[in-house]
């Protein structure tokens, strides 16, 4: 199996206008992105998507954004190569599967039913590494994580964030404006699959995994609505935080502030398993990063950075007896000394 193509990552912050992709574009970075992954492909390849990236603000956007997209097909288990090739078959399936259907005219029928090319679209996101800032006409403060997507939809009865993906941290403004019915004021929703957060003069995040759906509050307070209702609304205040389902929310459990310390692209780790270390510095990386079974139960604390990842693994190995191996700049495995 080739190395996955060195084309250059998102970079660490990625300066865009407001507003939809043409979707003929985003099939074309599609089908862009489908070329580079074949076996065939070449340094003319390479160069020409380059040259198509650079002719368009709107074209480097589709491709950052498509990034995303793939990086979540890229996330697969980190241990045997059948696992690997079997990933990789897929990820290609899915790839020259876009770039076909740019040509087949199927491309209208993906960009409506296909939830990662939703995400593609997404009227903010972020690619692998990236954290973004983002103050919406309300004042509200909203920090996407690294991989995230999120569509914003203000009206005369509500202020609503759907997140297609990832996590934001939401700091929502101090005085909600009063646009609704009679001046009432509207409120502050984010929206997941699994339900709505609605926001009591709030700072906290809203992130995905899987089919859990998790918030975590650090001040004010917010109420959670399962998807399905039947559970009814729960109450979080400062300080909780809870998993919750589309028909389900867990019981509170306290909030660490230090797990918000990533909008300052930072991990604060508390005697944190080096297999969870890697898991966590993971998401700001593209490529695989795992650990032999070794070393996977060592335990670290510190503060590392997750805007230079390289750094990170650097520190752990000045930390702990292991070393960085690097097979290339997109699989890293951490090793005894």
């Amino acid at each position: 199996m080739p190395d996955a193509p060195s084309w250059p990552g998102p970079p660490a912050s990625l300066a865009e206008p407001v507003g939809p992709i043409d979707p003929a574009i985003v099939q074309r970075a599609a089908q862009w992105m489908a070329r580079l992954w074949r076996e065939d492909a070449c340094d003319q390849d390479m160069r020409s998507c380059q040259a198509w990236r650079d002719a368009h603000p709107d074209h480097e956007r589709a491709w950052q954004r498509l990034c995303v997209m793939e990086e979540k097909l890229r996330c697969i288990p980190p241990h045997a190569s059948p696992v690997l090739a079997q990933a990789d078959k897929s990820r290609r399936k899915v790839l020259s599967a876009l770039g076909l259907a740019g040509m087949t005219g199927g491309a209208a029928y993906l960009l409506r039913d296909t939830a990662p090319l939703q995400a593609a679209l997404a009227d903010y996101s972020t690619g692998t590494g990236e954290i973004r800032n983002v103050t919406l006409s309300d004042g509200t403060r909203l920090t996407l994580d690294t991989a995230s997507a999120i569509d914003v939809r203000f009206d005369t009865a509500r202020r609503l964030v759907v997140l297609r993906g990832g996590a934001i941290l939401a700091s929502t403004a101090p005085h909600p404006d009063t646009g609704g019915p009679g001046g009432a004021a509207r409120p502050f929703l984010v929206q997941s699959p699994q339900g709505t957060v609605r926001a009591l003069g709030t700072r906290f995040t809203v992130s995905r995994a899987g089919r859990l759906s998790h918030v975590a509050v650090y001040q004010g307070a917010v109420e959670i609505q399962p998807r399905d209702g039947r559970t009814g609304v729960m109450r979080l205040d400062a300080g909780q935080r809870a998993w919750f389902s589309s028909g389900h929310v867990q019981a509170p459990m306290a909030a660490d502030e230090s797990a918000a310390a990533w909008p300052q692209g930072l991990l604060v780790a508390e005697h944190m398993r080096v297999h969870d270390f890697l898991e966590a510095v993971g998401r700001y990386r593209s490529g695989i990063l795992r650990c032999d079974p070794l070393v996977a139960d060592l335990r670290i604390s510190g503060v590392f950075s997750l805007t230079d990842t390289d750094r990170a693994l650097e520190n752990l190995a000045l930390a702990l007896p292991v070393t960085i191996a690097y097979r290339t700049r997109y699989w890293v495995t951490v090793l005894p000394r």
